[in-house]
């Protein structure tokens, strides 16, 4: 599918997973909360949860039911400790996974923190037509992933071809 000549704001949610974070400190949720409000689009809605798969499956569930949101980021839980549960929790959600984006973030992750990027559990998917994006917790994480990966992808401009544009087909059977 080719990109539009218009841009398209999309209706985006943003999940922060931590223990510690809150809304007074939770830097990363407030740059994608920002950034994606610069971009043109919408904030749906906004959250912390404890990193806990069965409360976020509940909050991510939630908006993947909801008609009116197109996008999900969520940021933390995507480490290797035993705590980080973000995928866990979330690949059982996902109608399809998107492999590329976990590769490409840990491959623009290397130029700023070498091999460190091992670490990191990064993915994106499809949930119910909804795109689901899910970062490493610290904010320069969640910068590469959104100016680097995410920004593009959410715009129907972007060529040769983006997520955005692919909107209306994605409840498409086979």
């Amino acid at each position: 599918m080719t990109a539009g000549n218009e841009f398209v704001a999309l209706s985006l949610c943003v999940l922060t997973v931590s223990d510690t974070r809150t809304a007074a400190n939770d830097t990363s949720g407030d740059y994608l909360c920002e950034a994606l409000v610069n971009a043109g689009h919408h904030l749906h809605a906004r959250a912390i949860v404890r990193d806990d798969k069965y409360a976020m499956r509940a909050i991510v569930s939630a908006w993947v039911a909801d008609a009116g949101v197109n996008g999900i980021l969520i940021t933390g839980g995507t480490g290797f400790t035993g705590r980080d549960s973000t995928p866990e929790a979330i690949h059982p959600l996902l109608d399809k996974e998107m492999p590329g984006f976990g590769e490409m973030f840990r491959v623009l992750s290397f130029d700023e923190i070498g091999t460190s990027t091992l670490q990191s559990r990064a993915f994106a998917g499809l949930a119910n037509d909804k795109f689901v994006f899910c970062l490493p917790g610290s904010t320069s994480a969640c910068r590469t992933g959104w100016e680097k990966l995410i920004r593009s992808q959410l715009d129907a401009r972007t060529k040769p071809c983006n997520l955005a544009g692919l909107r209306s087909r994605l409840k498409e059977s086979g």
